[in-house]
C-alpha cells in the first residue's frame, strides 16, 4: 500500500478508502502488509489515532515506513519523536519465508539530518551486510522513489538526491536486493535496474494519474517475484 495519507483526498473519503482496503486485504489474506509512507496528511495526535484505529483492523501484521508528511520535509527531533511515539520505529527490519525486509526512513536520505541520518545509514549498511553474508534476498521498503524515469535524472521533489541514489543502487546491486517498494508520487511508476524491481504503487487517498485507487499484491517464491494491481471496490 502507498500513501493512505488521511486528509489528502478529503479526510472522511481517505478514512473510508483505507477501511475498504483493509476489508479487501483481509479477504486476500497475504502474509503481511507494508504501507510505503505518508500515512497521514497532517501529522498530529488525531490523524495518527485514526490511522492506527483503521490499521488495527488488519488480520495480519502491517509494517509502516514514514513519509515526509509523517515526519516533516526536514525531520527534527520533535517530529521524529512524535512519529515514534504514535506509530513506532521509523526504520527496522523483519523476516518472512527466507526473505529479509528493510523498512527505511527515506526522509533521512532526502534531507541529511546530522546524527539521525548517520545512524540510519549505518543501520542500513550493516543490515545489508548481515543479510548478504547469510545469502538472504532483500526487499527494501521506503517512501521516496530512487528515480522516476532514469538513474541519471536531475534532483527534484519526487526523487532522492543523485549522489544518494547512485550509492543506494550500487548497494542494492551488490547486496542481493530484489525489489524496492515506495510511494510518494501518487502515480504508478514501475522501473527495473539491473534486475531489481523499483515500484511506486497506487494509493488509497488521491492518485495524480487518474488511475483507480487501490494497492498491489506481491507473490514471491524462491525463483520469481510478481505483483499486480488490485483496485478498491466501491462500497
Amino acid at each position: 500500500m502507498c500513501d493512505t495519507q488521511l486528509g489528502m483526498g478529503g479526510y472522511e473519503h481517505d478514512k473510508k478508502a483505507f477501511e475498504q482496503a483493509v476489508r479487501q486485504i483481509n479477504i486476500l489474506a497475504p502474509d503481511f502488509v507494508v504501507i510505503c509512507g505518508d500515512l497521514v496528511n497532517n501529522a498530529n495526535d488525531s490523524s495518527f489515532n485514526d490511522f492506527n484505529f483503521i490499521k488495527n483492523g488488519f488480520n495480519m501484521p502491517c509494517y509502516c515506513a514514514p513519509g515526509n508528511h509523517d515526519v516533516e520535509n526536514t525531520p527534527s527531533d520533535s517530529s521524529l519523536t512524535k512519529y515514534r511515539n504514535a506509530i513506532g520505529d521509523d526504520y527496522f527490519d523483519f523476516q518472512n519465508k527466507g526473505y529479509s525486509f528493510l523498512v527505511c526512513n527515506t526522509q533521512l536520505w532526502k534531507v541529511p539530518t546530522g546524527t539521525e541520518s548517520e545512524k540510519h545509514d549505518k543501520w542500513f549498511k550493516d543490515k545489508l551486510e548481515e543479510f548478504s553474508k547469510k545469502q538472504k534476498p532483500v526487499f527494501v521498503i521506503g517512501h521516496f522513489p530512487l528515480y522516476l524515469e532514469e538513474p541519471e535524472e536531475k534532483d527534484q521533489y519526487f526523487n532522492l538526491p543523485k549522489d544518494k541514489r547512485k550509492e543506494l543502487l550500487s548497494l542494492f546491486e551488490q547486496k542481493n536486493v530484489k525489489a524496492y517498494l515506495s510511494g510518494h508520487t501518487h502515480k504508478t511508476i514501475i522501473n527495473e535496474y539491473k534486475g531489481i524491481q523499483l515500484v511506486s504503487g497506487e494509493v488509497t487517498s488521491k492518485n495524480f494519474d487518474k488511475r483507480p485507487l487501490g494497492f498491489r499484491i506481491w507473490t514471491v517464491s524462491e525463483d520469481s517475484i510478481h505483483h499486480k494491481f488490485v483496485p478498491l471496490e466501491n462500497k
